[in-house]
């Protein structure tokens, strides 16, 4: 089948999110056609280029998100009518939409130790609000995304409205109008201007050119590689083109968005409106939903997701890397700790540097490596703070009085010397530590898992459900309980064999790349063979091409329904071209139906109706 791989600022340019999972997916998936369309977050991701593409990529089509040109269309008076009421009505939505923030959403604030948070948890109490809002909110919501949408598709102009004055009025008008949140109502100029712009932004997708038929209207699948903004352009295949829409999600983009909302109130109550009814968008069009873990599922049930519609996928990862390290007995130094991944906040390094000070009066000979670049400006002034931190906190130590000292806190990064690769730097140590308060899935811990390391994790994200009893498990913000576990292990090398060797076992059961593509592949079949083609693939000459269509949209089970008249072929009459039952050349009727399936139910016993020549109730079937 034909697959239309949508994402946003990775795959398949060579730096950016999800960018391996993806090319392991179309690599795996070799059957498959791939369309890839890729939105890309700056100018600088696509000076690097793209990664090398398999054979299964027969299309590229990239369009910038960082950046968006007017068309130069000016609207006339009545497409200015149209967007007005259009993007009010999708104003209004914003200004009156539940709650500025969740209990979820306070709930992580505070998790990050901001002051606000507390606060905000305050007045909302424990209040709680559905994350997508009622029906009615969700309706009005995607009848103003599809008709921007379409307004773009017939009018052109779309951005230049969404910069334009009218926009900002409009704006301006849900925010002052009876039932609008509090917040909203005390938005100012420089707000209405933000919040805008931010708008404008988010909708660029809107007004790309990848919505004809021989664009995303010529794939069996629409596959978004996460949701929001890259979901977009399968909301409007789903719209325009009815192609089903799978959303994958490893990190939940509404979650993120709250984690680094910042503003004044207005505008994070009126972005936070905004995002929170897209995502419901999402959900509600989605065909398919897979989640990488639980705690991403959750997010997507609170947000309204339907349960019949999701199927958690663990991501794949390539484990033949740390085979070697993992099938080779422990050969680290039994004293050492090792923590691998992005230096951030977030990662709690405080934490671990105050709980290694606790190991280490325990434990005098502990040592613990981090291994890891920052992420970002925050991160590296974090990463200082830490080195400073650890300064203080160990002084450099000396074996002899003619000896150099040595502090027992090393900063590394992969590449150096010590440290050529991860699996090196999972091998240096007798213990994995990771130290998080926010966390999604847990990629070192996975990692450390291949190489066969025990692991010392706190509570936070898909960590408990990773680590599946393979590890101890301590809560976040908690430095004397990560220093027991830690020393638990130190002290017992027998139970960290054991930990290890089922940590691997477990790692090569539920995340290798294998059982990801296994898992999509069927997930592929599922969503097709539920969303039948409803057109005829013509080939390069007009004729209708034989097989153009996948087999999966020809399953049994929608015979009963009738066709859709001459010119736009059913079910059952794509399945009559293709040789299919159901055609009127294998006893079919005129309907579709095949023609065992008599209308009255036949008794046991007796004459049939049609025997007899008593009419057949329309509507009626074989149950």
């Amino acid at each position: 089948m034909r697959i239309g791989l949508l994402t946003e600022g990775g795959y398949p340019y060579v730096s950016g999110d999800a960018r391996l999972w993806c090319d392991r997916l179309v690599r795996g998936l070799e059957r498959h056609e791939f369309d890839v369309y890729a939105l890309s977050r700056s100018e600088q991701q696509e000076d690097e280029g793209w990664v090398p593409l398999p054979p299964q990529v027969s299309r590229v089509r990239t369009a910038p998100l960082w950046t968006a040109d007017d068309d130069g269309v000016v609207h006339g008076r009545r497409a200015r009518r149209r967007f007005a009421e259009v993007y009010g009505e999708l104003a209004s939505v914003i200004c009156s939409a539940g709650t500025p923030e969740t209990r979820e959403a306070v709930e992580m604030r505070e998790a990050l130790g901001t002051r606000e948070a507390l606060g905000t948890r305050k007045a909302l109490g424990a209040r709680e609000a559905p994350e997508g809002g009622s029906s009615l909110e969700a309706d009005r919501f995607g009848n103003a995304l599809y008709g921007l949408a379409e307004l773009a598709r017939d009018e052109g102009g779309l951005v230049g409205a969404l910069r334009s004055e009218v926009a900002v009025h409009t704006l301006e008008r849900a925010c002052r109008a009876p039932g609008a949140l509090g917040a909203a109502r005390e938005a100012r100029v420089p707000d209405l201007l933000t919040v805008a712009a931010h708008l404008e932004h988010a909708l660029r997708p809107l007004s790309l050119d990848w919505y004809e038929d021989d664009g995303l209207g010529s794939v069996d699948l629409c596959h978004a590689a996460a949701g929001g903004s890259a979901a977009l352009p399968g909301l409007l295949a789903a719209h325009f083109h009815e192609v089903p829409l799978l959303v994958t999600e490893y990190g939940v983009p509404l979650r993120a968005h709250y984690l680094g909302a910042s503003g004044d109130a207005p505008v994070r109550a009126l972005l936070a409106a905004f995002h929170r009814q897209l995502t419901a968008e999402v959900y509600r069009r989605a065909a398919c939903l897979t989640p990488g873990n639980t705690h991403a599922r959750r997010w997507q049930e609170r947000c309204g997701a339907d349960r019949a519609k999701i199927r958690t996928v663990y991501p794949g990862m390539e484990a033949s890397r740390f085979a070697e390290v993992g099938e080779a007995p422990e050969s680290a130094d039994p004293h050492t700790l090792v923590w691998v991944g992005r230096v951030e906040p977030a990662k709690d390094l405080i934490s671990l540097l105050h709980a290694f000070a606790e190991i280490r009066r325990a434990e005098p000979k502990a040592r613990l490596r981090i291994v890891g670049a920052a992420a970002g400006d925050e991160g590296a002034a974090y990463l200082g703070h830490c080195r400073a931190l650890a300064a203080q906190l160990f002084p450099d130590e000396a074996d002899g009085v003619h000896a150099v000292g040595d502090n027992p806190v090393s900063f590394e990064e992969i590449g150096d010397p010590a440290v050529p690769d991860l699996a090196e730097a999972y091998a240096s140590g007798a213990v994995v530590v990771l130290s998080s308060v926010v966390e999604g899935f847990p990629i070192s811990l996975v990692e450390a898992m291949f190489c066969g390391r025990p692991t010392v994790s706190t509570d936070a994200g898909a960590v408990v459900e990773v680590i599946g009893g393979t590890g101890l498990v301590v809560p976040p913000r908690n430095p004397k309980a990560l220093a027991e576990a830690c020393v638990a292990l130190l002290r017992a090398p027998e139970r960290r064999a054991r930990l290890g060797a089922a940590a691997r076992a477990r790692a090569l059961e539920l995340f290798t790349v294998e059982q990801n593509v296994t898992a999509f592949r069927g997930i592929y079949l599922e969503v097709v063979s539920h969303a039948p083609v409803r057109k005829v693939v013509l080939d390069e000459t007009g004729a209708p091409l034989p097989f153009g269509a996948p087999a999966e949209a020809h399953v049994p089970g929608r015979w009963t329904e009738p066709r859709l008249g001459t010119g736009s072929l059913g079910v059952a009459g794509v399945a009559g071209v293709a040789g299919g039952a159901g055609g009127a050349g294998f006893g079919g009727v005129a309907s579709g139906r095949p023609g065992w399936a008599v209308d009255t139910p036949v008794p046991a016993t007796g004459t049939p109706p049609a025997a007899t020549g008593e009419p057949v109730p329309a509507g009626e079937g074989a149950r």
